[in-house]
């Protein structure tokens, strides 16, 4: 039986997705909850499942073609050992038919040719039987297409189909010190943009060209969360199986503020400002297919083995290009880390329509004054850039001023004071 693979509804607010590198090729067997393709939207990459097992026997959305909910994009044969194994293909019209034998052995080459394959090989006008298979089970891959266009032998490198397509630079008069270094003309290769990197320069725009938006900075000082961690991290670990680490102090200290000043909670629709109830905070992750921000739901409920586990889960998905829609949307505060890069000093931009992002950075030893010393502190930089149109500078500096309060006294979060 054929069935039919279709793109799942993703949500209300996304209404159009980009389908992305297919994982399996026509021909291929499938199992159940195999992942099929990679779909793009607006806010994640997911990958598909397959619903069934069977064989892949047509791929109705190619690679970067648009799609909404609903729509085909491949079908599937769930007979195994049927003939289906193999895509369908119109007879090309001969004066003579051939023989059943030749007939077949060229529908097993044709299905052996993967459809990118297939197209450079068109354009090139290359029989399939001229090029050298290194695919799984004598498939024909692209490399092997462009290979063969190229006049290559099989494991040399392919060229990209980017170039490929720009013509070679021809100097008139090469200088004679490019003839003895050998150095080649620097080249420049396009790709098109995926959907979420497309979604992310828009939003980021959006937020620069509709916010007033403002930056405040601070210090703190780590060192009273970093004897915490080193002193009760391990039994933490022990007990929840989770590490305990910097960024479940943060959000529990950005719970804290949220809750003493709401508008840095809130947003503006229109002319009205909206207070909620809910602290959602999305924490910034670079993915496998760019910057994401899931959403740690209801965080004023979570302890902080919850919010690690959360972190941890999430974490994970964003790197696998698995978090779901419903994980990605309705945050209300935004924390980034570029401290994990070796950010020192940064300005975050707010994630619209939130109002206030909080920027965290790199944590390095410096000299500062304690009690009229100076001493060597582990220390980190805060970031809260915010909406001045609803956030005046007193709520922004007291509230930033509140997060290093609490997390150079870590007991106060315990206290919740």
């Amino acid at each position: 039986m054929i069935i039919e693979i279709r793109v799942p509804d993703l949500g209300e607010s996304i209404s159009e997705v980009e389908i992305g590198e297919w994982l399996v090729h026509i021909g291929d067997m499938v199992h159940t909850d195999d992942s099929l393709v990679a779909i793009e939207s607006e806010k994640a990459t997911v990958e598909l499942p397959s619903p069934r097992e069977g064989v892949l026997v047509e791929i109705v959305k190619p690679q970067g073609q648009k799609a909404h909910s609903g729509d085909v994009i491949a079908r599937i044969d769930t007979e195994s050992g049927s003939a289906a194994a193999k895509p369908e293909k119109k007879a090309a019209e001969t004066v003579e038919a051939p023989p059943p034998e030749e007939e077949e052995k060229a529908t097993d080459l044709e299905a052996k040719v993967m459809p990118a394959a297939a197209r450079i090989l068109a354009q090139e006008k290359i029989a399939a039987e001229q090029v050298t298979p290194t695919g799984p089970g004598d498939r024909i891959l692209k490399e092997d297409a462009i290979r063969a266009a190229a006049g290559l032998r099989p494991g040399a490198p392919a060229r990209t189909e980017a170039q490929d397509i720009m013509p070679e630079p021809v100097p008139a008069a090469p200088p004679a010190a490019a003839e003895v270094s050998g150095e080649e003309p620097g080249r420049e290769r396009r790709v098109p943009m995926s959907l979420l990197r497309r979604t992310i320069a828009t939003r980021l725009l959006e937020a620069k060209r509709t916010m007033a938006i403002l930056t405040t900075f601070n210090e703190a000082d780590m060192s009273a969360v970093k004897q915490l961690r080193a002193d009760l991290g391990p039994q933490f670990a022990e007990k929840y199986g989770v590490r305990l680490g910097f960024m479940s102090f943060f959000v529990r200290a950005v719970v804290a503020g949220l809750r003493e000043f709401p508008l840095v909670n809130a947003m503006i629709d229109g002319n009205e400002i909206v207070y909620r109830d809910s602290i959602d905070v999305g924490v910034a992750i670079g993915g496998g297919k760019g910057l994401v921000v899931p959403v740690i739901r209801r965080a004023e409920r979570l302890t902080f083995a919850e919010i690690e586990r959360q972190i941890a889960a999430l974490g994970e998905k964003a790197k696998n290009n698995t978090l779901t829609p419903e994980e990605l949307r309705g945050g209300t505060f935004t924390i980034s880390n570029g401290g994990v890069y070796g950010s020192m000093l940064s300005t975050p931009i707010v994630n619209p329509p939130q109002s206030a992002i909080l920027g965290l950075h790199a944590i390095k030893d410096r000299p500062v004054a304690v009690a009229g010393q100076v001493v060597i502190r582990p220390v980190m930089y805060l970031a809260l850039s915010y909406d001045h149109r609803i956030i005046d500078g007193r709520e922004a500096v007291t509230f930033l001023k509140g997060i290093k309060e609490r997390i150079e006294e870590p007991q106060k979060l315990l206290l919740e004071i």
